[in-house]
């Protein structure tokens, strides 16, 4: 990875956030409490993460109650500039405002936004890519949102339509986005969005590239959306389990467990399970299952044998939270098989994860392939090193980030 070049971020932050009434009647949106503090503190705390110690706030709507909040930025470590403009100024006038203060390189954020980003990886394809603008994208799989963008297998951003209206988008802007200061020469000096203005003028120079991340991002843009915010800073604690050689005895090479008494634990695999339920952990299971594309066993065949599983579990106590499988065959080209990451991005969308502070266990590479494509901490197990010995040192805090 390049050598981290970027020490500044600057912070949309001015809007009225109209949909947040009546909170935003008397606070400006980015104090709205997120776990005990306001969003924008989840943000700062973020952008620390990413050694960044200088931020410049743009703000519009009630500033001082944001000002008054953060301070000079010492608390922190950091730096804080606060640039105020008025409140109907669009973001092309806020950026412009705070020219003299931008370095030449500079991560741009929005104060609604909050994403687990590959920070490294989106400096380095800025540099690489001698971009003038490295946005992040998410994938957007599952239709949270409306594409704005269209973007080349090598990460060139093709088409970036503000309006959403094209055909053809897949992938929509969150911010994040890494700007080269030279950019602002392109807008008009009008009264307009900063991204509309320019973002298609650096698209017409190819010189405008995405990072793309297949996590869900969380916002504070409307209440519905605050609800699943609320959700994902709460942090829950969980680990993906793999099947077949983790749980339960693996069958041979080229054979499945087709039927519920071809299911045989694994010494102490059940306690493990329920050592994570009594110790909080949310338990996913995650399983490869090619033999139904092959025939080998249906769908029904494939829900009797994890009835057995659960009923086992049950005996002692002990449960499994969620199963995900991937029927498909190896070469039918999905998302959803290991060593691709696709289930366990399903899993983040349904229960609000943040995939980087959770662990996986599996006892074959393409597990953790999976397991590291999504950044999640990843263990691989065996006949002497149990399912049972690794969720002994994740509770036990001996396997962390």
């Amino acid at each position: 990875m390049t050598e981290n070049k970027i020490t500044q971020a600057v912070i949309f932050a001015g809007g009225y956030g109209k949909r947040l009434a009546p909170f935003t009647d008397t606070n400006p949106k980015p104090m709205y409490p997120i776990e005990d503090k306001p969003y924008i503190e989840h943000l700062i705390l973020q952008i620390k993460s990413f050694g960044i110690s200088e931020v410049v706030m743009l703000l519009g709507y009630l500033p001082e109650k944001i000002m008054d909040y953060l301070g000079d930025g010492s608390k922190y470590g950091m730096t804080f500039h606060f640039v105020v403009t008025d409140v109907e100024y669009e973001t092309e006038k806020r950026i412009l405002a705070a020219k003299d203060l931008l370095q030449e390189h500079f991560l741009m954020m929005y104060c609604d936004n909050y994403c687990p980003i590959e920070y490294e990886r989106l400096v380095d394809d800025y540099f690489t890519n001698n971009a003038l603008i490295q946005i992040t994208a998410y994938a957007n799989r599952d239709g949270y949102t409306k594409n704005n963008l269209k973007i080349a297998e090598d990460g060139q951003v093709v088409n970036y339509d503000k309006k959403r209206l094209s055909e053809g988008l897949q992938g929509v802007d969150i911010g994040y986005a890494i700007i080269d200061k030279s950019v602002l020469d392109l807008t008009d000096d009008e009264n307009n969005n900063f991204e509309a203005i320019v973002y298609p003028q650096v698209v017409s120079q190819e010189r405008m590239y995405a990072t793309v991340t297949e996590h869900r991002y969380y916002s504070i843009g409307s209440f519905e959306r605050i609800e699943l915010t609320k959700a994902f800073f709460k942090n829950q604690k969980f680990v993906f389990l793999d099947r077949d050689g983790t749980l339960n005895v693996r069958p041979p090479k080229a054979c499945y467990v087709e039927k519920p008494e071809d299911f045989v634990w694994l010494d102490g695999a059940k306690e493990a399970v329920k050592k994570l339920n009594d110790n909080g952990y949310l338990v996913i299971l995650i399983s490869n299952q090619p033999g139904i594309a092959r025939g080998n066993l249906t769908e029904k065949t494939l829900e009797e044998i994890h009835e057995k599983m659960k009923n086992d579990l049950e005996r002692i106590g002990a449960h499994i939270d969620a199963i995900y499988y991937c029927p498909h065959n190896w070469d039918d080209g999905c998302f959803c098989r290991k060593p691709k990451p696709g289930m366990l991005y399903m899993a983040q969308r349904d229960y609000s994860l943040n995939l980087t502070k959770g662990f996986l266990i599996g006892d074959d590479e393409r597990d953790i392939e999976a397991g590291e494509s999504a950044r999640v901490k990843s263990i691989l197990v065996n006949d002497e090193y149990t399912v049972l010995n690794a969720v002994n040192n994740i509770i036990e805090g001996r396997l962390t980030w």
